[in-house]
């Protein structure tokens, strides 16, 4: 691991605190999981706790949402009431950032996630989500493409208006204000 995707001793004190924070604060997400095993889990894997990090940097407040039996791993999403607002005027991949020829985004949400060390969270994930809350009721975030529509020029993209979750779709290029992407890590 590059010295550069490693906290200092500080930083591992801070996103540990702030995660135990909001775990306790936020049960419902996450009944029957102790934070004593997931913190054991942060400890020894200092390349996933930088990934929180930067998902706690751009605005996404992760937290854990399940626990996978069979991996032995605990589930993070980014639970930010609002799609996270570091991560937001993005288009949704590096070919659709490089086919703008104007006002092209400062990234792509791909490109961000695969520099934080994440994924951006599936339509499935995205449906899951909804269900230990309400998110993006004001703003929306891209979700992973099938290739056969990314093939195709398009991207999907979700929010939560009216008590439902909708999935639309967009070109991948496009890029709006209060569009970003929720992310996922496994630890």
């Amino acid at each position: 691991m590059s010295n550069k995707k490693k906290l200092s001793p500080k930083q591992t004190t801070e996103i540990i605190n702030e995660l135990k924070l909001r775990f306790q604060n936020h049960i419902n997400r996450h009944q029957n999981i102790e934070w004593e095993k997931v913190q054991n889990k942060l400890e020894i894997n200092p390349e996933k706790l930088w990934s929180l990090n930067e998902m706690e940097k751009t605005g996404g407040e992760p937290d854990v949402v399940g626990y996978d039996k069979k991996t032995n791993e605990f589930i993070f999403y980014d639970c930010s009431p609002e799609t996270p607002k570091e991560r937001r005027s993005v288009c949704y991949d590096r070919k659709a950032l490089d086919s703008r020829k104007e006002h092209k985004p400062k990234n792509s949400a791909i490109d961000m996630a695969n520099t934080m060390g994440i994924n951006i969270l599936t339509e499935e994930e995205y449906k899951e989500l909804q269900k230990l809350g309400n998110f993006d009721s004001k703003t929306s975030s891209w979700i992973l493409t099938p290739k056969a529509i990314r093939d195709l020029g398009g991207a999907l993209f979700a929010d939560f208006r009216y008590n439902n979750v909708f999935i639309y779709h967009n070109g991948a290029e496009s890029y709006y204000a209060v569009r970003g992407f929720r992310g996922s890590l496994r630890v």
